[in-house]
């Protein structure tokens, strides 16, 4: 057994904890330490911080699940810039400047569907679709709602796996009624082009209530995203609960966008903190109706088992299983 700090780093959280490797490659995660990006000037001094809590020394490996694009294994970016935080990685510096002797970069998506790869199917929750495990052959599509939208795929065959990071997120918006007809104007003013992450992340809750407020024309006073998802999930404010239900209603049709042209027929996995703290309002909402709207290709897409990771900390299991695939290969997965 061996030990590495596995990483996951998004807009607004980075996540460490020690990963123990065991010789048949099983993963387990100590407790969990999460710093809030904004209070860290780098990575560097997050990274000490962490270390601090751990009593001054650490593992001499790190495995980093990235919100962005990081290159591939053997040809990693020169220099790694966040999508939705200010921090940057040199990843020529990574062994001087963490004092570790390897180290692995993964996309934070990338290292959800290693995570989506090695969980069983206690950890999955059904969300639309028939009620049977994924597959285990053929194409899975992951992706979920956080700061930002992340997605990726995995591939399985005859036990064994292949991880593709994307840039999903970025994908047009494509409005299917009035509602988000309005949705998209409002974004558009401020936006020369408005990908699905604008509608379909955290952030987008606030746009999606102030475009209802204004169907109504009503005046509402300026808030922040997580007390319109508080309020809406709560049911306390009847229009924040509106928005939330639509943020759903948008989030099935992307992911079902997202498994046609990936063709993610084995299964599609919903992930991210904010999909598990919405749990209950997807499976009440026309999540999966959106879902399989399809056109001709609806009774396809009814076939699909869609799911709801419930792992605690995917990114962080995620990081570690890639970590292994990298460095140590066992069967059943590699990179």
């Amino acid at each position: 057994m061996h030990d590495l700090v596995a990483v996951d780093i998004g807009g607004t959280h980075a996540r460490f904890a020690i990963a123990s490797i065991g010789g048949d490659g099983a993963i387990s995660l100590d407790e969990l330490e999460t710093l809030h990006t904004a209070d860290h000037a780098s990575f560097q001094t997050a990274w000490e911080a962490f270390r601090s809590r751990k009593g001054g020394t650490l593992p001499p490996a790190v495995s980093m699940a990235i919100a962005g694009p990081v290159g591939s294994p053997g040809n990693p970016n020169p220099v790694i810039r966040f999508t939705n935080n200010p921090w940057i990685i040199r990843p020529a510096l990574i062994n001087e400047k963490l004092g570790v002797e390897r180290f692995t970069l993964v996309n934070d998506f990338a290292a959800v569907a290693h995570a989506v790869a090695r969980a069983d199917d206690s950890q999955f929750l059904d969300l639309a679709g028939p009620d049977k495990p994924l597959g285990r052959d053929g194409t899975i599509s992951v992706l979920g709602p956080g700061t930002g939208l992340g997605v990726a795929h995995l591939w399985r065959s005859g036990g064994q796996y292949r991880v593709q990071a994307t840039e999903g997120g970025h994908i047009d918006f494509a409005p299917l009624d009035t509602i988000e007809d309005a949705i998209l104007a409002r974004l558009r003013r401020r936006h020369n082009r408005v990908s699905v992450e604008r509608v379909v992340a955290g952030p987008g809750i606030v746009d999606i209530y102030q475009a209802l407020a204004a169907m109504e024309h009503r005046t509402v006073a300026e808030c922040d995203a997580i007390d319109i998802w508080n309020r809406g999930t709560s049911g306390e404010d009847s229009l924040a609960a509106a928005a939330v239900d639509r943020f759903c209603l948008s989030l099935g049709s992307v992911a079902g966008d997202i498994a046609l042209a990936q063709g993610g027929f084995a299964g599609v996995v919903i992930a991210g903190g904010l999909g598990y703290r919405i749990r209950d309002t997807l499976l009440a909402s026309g999540f999966a109706e959106r879902f399989k709207a399809k056109g001709r290709f609806e009774s396809l897409m009814a076939g699909i088992p869609v799911k709801l990771i419930v792992h605690p900390q995917p990114g962080l299991f995620g990081a570690a299983a890639a970590f292994v695939a990298e460095h140590s290969p066992v069967p059943g997965g590699n990179a």
